[in-house]
């Protein structure tokens, strides 16, 4: 007699860890892929790693992690930061300097596809020349040619996720990982815990430096070190697990238990 197929449902009731946490190790595999490949001189798939990240982020070269460069990371000035300054670095990119300079020459142009990493276009007639105080302002042809520029092989290549958001899912792999182990004895964190440990960080440091650029204005701009983009994203990544997972486990057993074979 053949055994009996288990349903779908059962399955995933059984299995659901395995694919929640395959999942994310793909998506953190994925964003870390692309400076590998640009790296390897594969820009064109590089370049779509790049494109399929860029609606869950924002990619700011100077809010991002880079491999293979100088530094790990460039902060601009005004974080004072003691890593090297994104101004001197950027305006020592040919690749970045293009970009920039294509975006002042067609205005704020959203539809642009990504400028390839070749030889710095010739500035027209009547442009200024580039210079470190144009890259100090938080202006829209910084921050599009900032989300634009994956790198060099002196600045190395971003992670195609921000600090922040690359700290998140990591975070939440190696939470998921360590959930394996406490599995069906963890519960849930108060809500109390995870605004505190989990939303207050990052909204803090995430809205205190917003709220300071453009069209808001509060306060004086402030730019964000990237340890502490690390430390509340971590925060938020590993609360986020333990806050979901255990309800998860708790709902897919009960599912489990309700569908399984009557043995009476």
């Amino acid at each position: 007699m053949r055994p009996r197929a288990i349903p779908f449902r059962q399955r995933l009731a059984r299995h659901w860890l395995n694919a929640v946490t395959l999942a994310i190790a793909l998506f953190t595999s994925g964003a870390l892929a692309a400076p590998l490949l640009a790296h390897s001189g594969l820009h064109s798939a590089s370049h779509t790693l790049y494109d399929l990240y860029s609606p869950f982020c924002h990619q700011f070269a100077f809010r991002s992690f880079f491999l293979f460069g100088e530094s790990l990371f460039y902060p601009r000035e005004i974080s004072g930061s003691s890593a090297p300054p994104f101004e001197d670095a950027a305006l020592a990119s040919a690749p970045f300097r293009s970009l920039y300079r294509t975006q002042i020459a067609i205005g704020q142009n959203r539809g642009r596809p990504r400028g390839p990493l070749g030889e710095e276009n010739p500035l027209p007639q009547d442009e200024p020349a580039l210079t470190r105080e144009n890259l100090l302002v938080y202006s829209p042809a910084l921050q599009f040619a900032a989300r634009d520029f994956i790198g060099d092989a002196n600045f190395g290549y971003k992670i195609a996720l921000c600090e922040r958001d690359f700290a998140i899912w990591l975070a939440m792999l190696l939470a998921a990982l360590a959930f394996r182990r406490l599995r069906g004895r963890l519960q849930p964190p108060p809500i109390s815990l995870y605004l505190l440990l989990g939303l207050a960080p990052i909204a803090i440091d995430g809205l205190s430096q917003l709220l300071g650029y453009p069209p808001f204005q509060f306060w004086p701009e402030r730019e964000t070190l990237p340890h502490f983009r690390v430390l509340t994203g971590a925060l938020f990544g590993a609360m986020n697990v333990w806050l979901i997972f255990p309800h998860f486990e708790a709902i897919q057993r009960r599912f489990a238990y309700q569908t399984a074979p009557n043995s009476l």
